[in-house]
């Protein structure tokens, strides 16, 4: 097929989103698929390229004021571009990333054109609401407002899929859109369990974050957990990432006088970051606002026990007493506790980092390819690029 990737937000941007989309285009690239993806610029002007056998058209794009690493298109350079690259193209299905701008470009053009679409959810107002320069008292409003907008954009596709199924009960309370399905981002297993085998054991236990350094990660209060583990205690934190709050985050682990145990790595490339997984002990995730969390999985793939928070999707992951333990969200004494029990324990990191091994075999990506090649196909109507009233299809459960 040719399968046509709407993203704002794409490699090598460092978050959820991104890497789901450039591992799926990869993947589907990998299995004789002609993949494109329109996407920003990552340095200003618009370029097209193939990366990985991926062909990838990428839109004039400027610097988010608010945010030191993302980009933003604008609209009246962005809908023009994306439908005459979907009328020159083509495609067989188009995919859409976001309810953003480019997604929100692809699936117009896509009805338009008539080509069916498929429309993937990654978004929670937790993740932008502290890129806006809005008062605390306007996010109830601005969240409703952004649930609504992406019932609307989401609207126009002939599926919908979230990546679990609690971010599909989120989405579908939160907008008009009944019958999503929850398929998962997936993930290559293997790759980051050999990561392990090849990794010298630390001399001292390390645990490890890896995200964007933004407000509802809340890395501050790991910092503050680790600040009170006994000072006989050796530990190390590892934090990978990079982010608005680093430059905080950096001077309270100064202030707690953790300079020496904790060290900031800021963004690193896939190797480093698989170096990274092979050195920790144990894999800590205290943010709040995540549908899936990649990074968790790929935790879990390398056979590292979990401490994360018991909020949306998390709970998902991490079995309490299984693979390891969650923490209520701001309760920094247990948070430490739950850490220091998997520090002082060498046999219970291995039982549960065993147990997480196990439980993300469910979430490998040939599962997940499998799943979105069986959508490309339920939705092809019997020729393309017709008018969209003749062959418009919604998608139901029983359909599928």
């Amino acid at each position: 097929m040719k399968i046509l990737l709407g993203a704002d937000t794409y490699a090598p941007n460092v978050n959820g989103a991104s890497r789901f989309a450039s591992r799926l285009a990869t993947a589907l690239a990998g299995r004789g698929h002609e993949v494109h993806v329109v996407c920003p610029s990552g340095d200003g002007p618009a370029a097209t390229r193939t990366v990985d056998g991926v062909v990838e058209h990428r839109l004039p794009s400027y610097r988010y004021p608010l945010h030191e690493s993302h980009r933003i298109c604008v609209p009246w350079q962005t809908m023009p571009a994306v439908d005459r690259l979907v009328r020159e193209l083509r495609p067989d299905v188009v995919h859409a990333q976001s309810h953003v701008l480019v997604g929100r470009a692809v699936l117009r053009s896509a009805r338009r054109y008539g080509v069916p679409s498929i429309a993937t959810n990654h978004f929670m107002p937790g993740n932008v609401l502290g890129y806006l320069p809005l008062p605390k008292a306007l996010h109830g409003a601005v969240s409703r407002w952004a649930w609504n907008d992406l019932g609307r954009v989401f609207g126009r596709a002939d599926v919908v899929t979230a990546p679990t199924p609690l971010a599909v009960d989120v989405m579908e309370r939160n907008t008009p859109i009944s019958g999503a399905l929850a398929i998962s981002c997936g993930i290559d297993t293997e790759k980051y369990w050999r990561a392990t085998q090849n990794a010298a054991a630390p001399m001292t236990p390390t645990i490890l974050f890896v995200g964007r350094l933004d407000a509802e990660k809340h890395v501050d209060q790991l910092i503050k957990a680790v600040a009170r583990f006994p000072m006989d205690r050796p530990v190390r934190l590892e934090i990978v990432g990079n982010g608005d709050r680093r430059a905080s985050l950096e001077a309270l682990a100064g202030r707690l006088g953790l300079g020496d145990r904790v060290s900031f790595l800021g963004y690193v490339d896939d190797d480093e970051l698989l170096r990274a997984y092979g050195r920790a002990s144990v894999f800590c995730m205290p943010g709040v606002a995540e549908l899936q969390s990649i990074v968790t999985l790929e935790a879990m793939s390398a056979g590292k026990p979990v401490v994360a928070a018991d909020a949306v999707a998390l709970p998902h992951l991490v079995h309490p007493g299984e693979n390891g333990w969650l923490f209520t969200p701001g309760n920094i004494d247990e948070l430490s506790d739950r850490l220091l029990s998997l520090i002082s324990d060498p046999a219970l990191r291995r039982r549960m980092g065993a147990a997480s091994r196990k439980i993300v075999e469910r979430h490998a990506i040939a599962a997940t390819l499998d799943a979105f090649e069986d959508l490309y196909r339920s939705v092809q109507p019997p020729a393309r690029l017709v008018p969209i009233k003749k062959h418009r299809r919604r998608f139901s459960r029983r359909a599928a």
